[in-house]
């Protein structure tokens, strides 16, 4: 399975981006799909997560209520939606699709299948 992750880009202090993560050369079935974070010098951070097959979404507590994961099955693309959007929030973001228990979805070693990541700016 191959990840490609789209969506990002510069945007003002409150606004909104929406992240693609496409898989190409098989499905998404089976799989939870993570959204993760890195800024330079950083550890990458857990951003949001869900298996493909449906149940609770999984979100950073940092960024409840700031996000919306959803499903194209069609198009096997998941996206994530991000609003009121913070400088903080500046950081390359990946997804990436694996096979985590419950009690592991939110740790980056659980997945891996990764896109090659998409930069999101907030800054004015």
């Amino acid at each position: 399975v191959q990840l490609q992750a789209s969506g990002g880009g510069l945007v003002q202090p409150g606004g909104s981006l929406r992240l693609s993560c496409a898989a190409s050369g098989g499905s998404f079935s089976n799989y939870a799909i993570g959204w993760f974070r890195q800024t330079p010098g950083k550890e990458r951070e857990f951003v949001a997560a869900e298996r493909w097959s449906g149940g609770t979404p999984y979100y950073a507590d940092s960024l409840k209520g700031r996000l919306t994961i959803s499903k194209d099955r069609p198009k096997n693309t998941m996206y994530l939606q991000m609003n009121s959007l913070k400088p903080e929030d500046t950081a390359v973001y990946y997804c990436a699709a694996g096979r985590p228990i419950a009690s592991t979805m939110t740790h980056d070693r659980s997945y891996y299948y990764w896109g090659q990541g998409t930069q999101v700016t907030v800054s004015s």
